[in-house]
């Protein structure tokens, strides 16, 4: 398995747009066979700060994932709603529910 964790700051006011488009993204990444997990998480602290948490089967799924159409809408439509460039760690999960 491959989790990434994605890290996007954005600009205040684009926050409901990108959570608009940051939930279609998720509805569809769901579906894709290979995803096992993708969750969005807002900052409670700063709302402007948000992560997502996607695991895929292996990085083949995962690189299947960015050439779906709801992704590529979602890289579209997200970059100019972003105060800086979104970061991804990739991590291999050791426990994981």
């Amino acid at each position: 398995m491959i989790a990434t964790l994605v890290f996007v700051d954005v600009l205040p006011e684009h926050v409901e747009a990108f959570k608009k488009i940051t939930l279609y993204n998720h509805e569809n990444s769901r579906r894709e066979p290979g995803n096992i997990r993708f969750d969005v998480l807002q900052s409670k602290e700063d709302p402007t700060k948000f992560v997502l948490y996607e695991v895929y089967a292996d990085e083949q799924a995962a690189a299947e994932h960015k050439k779906t159409p709801h992704y590529l809408r979602w890289r579209d439509e997200v970059a100019p709603y972003m105060a800086a460039p979104r970061r991804a760690l990739p991590t291999t999960p050791l426990a994981f529910d």
